[in-house]
C-alpha cells in the first residue's frame, strides 16, 4: 500500500516529466490547453508526420513538413537572445520600414534608369521596367547572378553606382539592429545590476 507522501511524490513526478500543469489537469484543463498558442504550435509541428503516414510524396506534404519548423518558435521564451531580438525589431520597426522603403525606391529608380539606358541594346533583359527589376533585385541584394548585366558604358557606370548603393542598403538595417541590440543588452545589464543591488539590501 502506498503512503500519501509517496503517492503525492509520484503524482508530482509524473506531472513534471509529462509537462502537465495543474491548470491543465482534467478534461476541462486539457480543452483549455488545446486553445493556447503553444498547443497549436505543437499540433502544427506533429501533424505533418501523421499526415505523411497515409499519403504519397507530394508538394503539399513537403509544405506540411516545412511547417514543422514552427515548433522552434516555442524556444523563444527560453532564450534571452531571441527575446532581445524580437524586442529590438519591435523597438526599431519604424526605422527598419524607412530603410525598406528607401531600398524599394533605389530598386525602382535603378530599374527605370537601366530600362532607359539599356532597353535598346538588350531588349530581352532590359526591355521593360519589370524585366530590369530582376537585375535591380540581384544587384541590390548583392547576389549578382551574372545572367543579366549592362553592356553599354553608361549602363555599366550606373550599375557600379547601384552596386555601391546596395552596400549601403544592406548596411543600413544592420546598423539599426546593432544599435537596438546594444541598447537592449545595456538595459538588461542595468536591470540586472538594479536587481542585484536590491537583493543585497
Amino acid at each position: 500500500m502506498m503512503t500519501l507522501r509517496r503517492r503525492l511524490f509520484l503524482q508530482l513526478d509524473l506531472q513534471s516529466t509529462s509537462g502537465e500543469r495543474i491548470e491543465h489537469a482534467g478534461l476541462r484543463g486539457r480543452l483549455r490547453y488545446m486553445m493556447t498558442p503553444r498547443a497549436v504550435i505543437d499540433l502544427l509541428a506533429v501533424l505533418p508526420f501523421y499526415l505523411s503516414l497515409g499519403m504519397t510524396e507530394s508538394f503539399l506534404l513537403r509544405l506540411f513538413r516545412l511547417l514543422r519548423i514552427i515548433s522552434l518558435a516555442k524556444f523563444s521564451r527560453y532564450t534571452a537572445a531571441l527575446n532581445s531580438l524580437g524586442q529590438a525589431i519591435a523597438d526599431r520597426r519604424y526605422e527598419l520600414l524607412v530603410s525598406l522603403g528607401a531600398a524599394l525606391l533605389v530598386l525602382l529608380f535603378s530599374a527605370t534608369v537601366l530600362y532607359v539606358v539599356e532597353g535598346r541594346a538588350q531588349p530581352e533583359a532590359f526591355g521593360s521596367i519589370p524585366r530590369a527589376l530582376w537585375w535591380g533585385v540581384a544587384t541590390l541584394t548583392t547576389v549578382g547572378y551574372g545572367d543579366v548585366y549592362p553592356v553599354t558604358v553608361l549602363g555599366q557606370l550606373f550599375a557600379g553606382m547601384t552596386a555601391l548603393a546596395a552596400v549601403g542598403m544592406v548596411a543600413m538595417p544592420a546598423g539599426i539592429l546593432a544599435a537596438a541590440f546594444s541598447e537592449a543588452f545595456q538595459q538588461r545589464r542595468r536591470q540586472n545590476e538594479a536587481d542585484a543591488s536590491e537583493t543585497d539590501r
